[in-house]
């Protein structure tokens, strides 16, 4: 438990990166372009690139070997990359600067961001990844939480604050995870291949794609389609459609991250007792509700405990996939399907703000909340899809064998 803490870290970092980024960049890019749709595409531009490098990055941090490990040589380079780029962003002199220096962060944020989460399984038995995913989960949640509320507080102070304050929160905790974590010494699971000396062993994208692992990957686009859409729109819809100031716009958010941070080890642990797929229908159908409440809501307190609602059934969600994927193949290629994992967040993240921008252009902020409600559908349909009866194949310390789901 205190190795997975202290993990948390990585994961903290990551989390208050971006969401200070779709917080407050948007605000940037406004005073460059008009159109809602554009400030969606240049949202989201950075994340070609992290389409591309995640699972690459992922799959090469399998094959490597260092006498770091595996993952942490990725956090190594990537961590004081992103530190530096983050801290100058609201530096920027133009248009220009700033498209440069927000995928100049992006590309050193996919560098290390697969390596870090894949730290987790690699160092923890199967039959305990859920509640670990909960307690980093619920360190990025608190990095969320900082973000929102005292980065809107410094936001509203200075503009530069809240990234310059986040580039050297990463600086610490790549300090924290690299002297505290050792793989040598921490790894639990050891990969089935056999290795031939000089020969490193070909771990396929293609390969893992089975049946249950696509409809998983559908419905985990699908609702990061929702989830990516209206996080990185929802503090323009407070500004501009409830006419809520920046800082209340994005202080509501606090209140989603706030949810998210305390569910995130309870849904943990319900994952565990009852299975990680019950409790992502769960979480789909909730947010599901949420959303579609959200439309008729103008008044500020109800939308707020309408987010808390959203951030608990996000948790039950985002929890329990993770390592629902893991588990869904062999313990060689955890660094491979967290690449997948992210490939299809990063799709998402792609499509959803351009798209749902141009929904907005066309109708109006209202549409938001009745696209991210439809997603959420799809996605619950591609999850009742899937099915998967595999039992945990690993062997807890009382000599037991457990079954997972």
């Amino acid at each position: 438990m205190k190795r997975t803490w202290l993990l948390g870290f990585g994961f903290f970092s990551i989390s208050i990166t971006w969401a200070l980024y779709n917080a407050f960049v948007p605000f940037f890019l406004e005073n460059y372009v008009q159109s809602v749709a554009v400030v969606g595409f240049l949202m989201t531009i950075d994340n070609y690139f992290a389409l591309f490098l995640q699972p690459w990055i992922g799959n090469r941090s399998d094959h490597t070997t260092t006498r770091y490990g595996r993952r942490i040589p990725y956090l190594l380079i990537g961590m004081p990359l992103a530190a530096i780029f983050t801290a100058i962003i609201p530096f920027h002199t133009g248009l220009f600067t700033l498209l440069l220096f927000m995928i100049l962060m992006n590309l050193a944020m996919s560098l290390y961001r697969s390596p870090t989460v894949a730290l987790m399984p690699d160092t923890t038995l199967e039959n305990k990844r859920t509640k670990a995913n909960g307690i980093i989960n619920f360190m990025g949640g608190v990095g969320s939480v900082i973000a929102f509320g005292v980065g809107s507080m410094l936001y509203d102070y200075h503009k530069s604050l809240p990234f310059i304050a986040a580039g050297l929160l990463t600086l610490i905790c790549l300090l924290v995870v690299s002297r505290t974590i050792r793989e040598s010494r921490d790894s639990v699971n050891t990969p089935s291949v056999t290795l031939v000396p000089g020969k490193k062993p070909r771990i396929s994208l293609k390969g893992q794609l089975d049946r249950t692992t696509v409809f998983l990957l559908a419905a985990i686009f699908f609702w990061f389609v929702a989830y990516q859409g209206v996080e990185t729109l929802f503090t323009l819809y407070g500004k501009n459609y409830l006419g809520l100031s920046e800082k209340a716009s994005s202080f509501s958010l606090t209140f989603f991250s706030l949810a998210f941070v305390i569910f995130a080890i309870p849904s943990g642990f319900l994952g565990n007792r009852f299975g990680k797929i019950k409790m992502i229908i769960t979480g789909i159908c909730g947010l599901f509700v949420v959303f579609a409440l959200v439309i008729l809501v103008k008044d500020l307190l109800i939308l707020r405990l309408l987010l808390v609602l959203g951030g608990m059934f996000w948790a039950c969600i985002n929890i329990n996939s993770y390592p629902f994927i893991i588990s869904t193949g062999k313990e060689e290629s955890i660094g491979t399907r967290t690449g997948l994992y992210y490939l299809v967040s990063s799709l998402a993240a792609i499509s959803s703000p351009p798209l749902l921008g141009m929904m907005i252009d066309s109708f109006g902020y209202s549409i938001l909340f009745y696209c991210a409600s439809a997603s959420m559908l799809v996605a619950l349909g591609f999850i009742l899809m899937v099915r998967h009866q595999k039992e945990s194949l690993n062997v807890p310390n009382n000599g037991l064998p457990t079954k997972t789901f």
